[in-house]
């Protein structure tokens, strides 16, 4: 397993319980892989997730050899690895990093630009493609084709800049 690359998936921000679990901060959109079995490297050690929880919207897990509040306490600050694999994704499910650089054409064909940028937040992430703001979702975004590399979207009026709503 150590020759394999690595990912960041969490930051563990502190201790929790008696018993040696840790707060991790996720650095990941698939929770999955702090779930218990899996195998996390914190620092040149392979551990493996004993117990995984969401308390208070964050993941707590326990890790193999970690057994005390102390013990969990000197982890602090410091970061987690998974191996570095494409989590199994649905059919209309992407890696948003995917989606970047990617052709944006509108249903009837014009050339918008590529994704910049992807914005996280709350509701739906948010494509940059040069001006245009578009939010992901079914109403906008019609189709993603990784292997065209293009994504077809339906602008509404005034998503445009400069152009007014209709």
């Amino acid at each position: 397993m150590n020759s394999k690359p690595t990912v960041q998936v969490g930051q563990i921000v502190g201790a929790f319980g008696i018993r040696g679990q840790v707060k991790v901060e996720p650095l990941t959109q698939f929770l999955e892989r702090l779930e218990k079995g899996k195998k996390l490297k914190l620092g040149e050690q392979w551990l493996t997730v004993e117990s995984f929880s969401i308390h208070k919207g964050r993941p707590l897990i326990k890790l193999s050899g970690i057994q005390t509040m102390s013990q969990a306490e000197q982890l602090q600050w410091q970061y987690l690895e998974a191996p570095d694999e494409k989590p199994t994704l649905e059919e209309d499910e992407f890696v948003t990093e995917d989606l970047i650089g990617l052709s944006v054409i509108t249903v009837e064909g014009e050339k918008l630009g590529v994704v910049e940028e992807i914005f996280a937040n709350p509701a739906h992430d948010v494509l940059q493609v040069g001006e245009i703001l578009i939010p992901v979702v079914k109403e906008f975004v019609k189709d993603i084709d990784l292997d065209a590399e293009t994504i077809t979207v339906q602008l509404i009026p005034g998503m445009r800049p400069g152009e007014e709503e209709g």
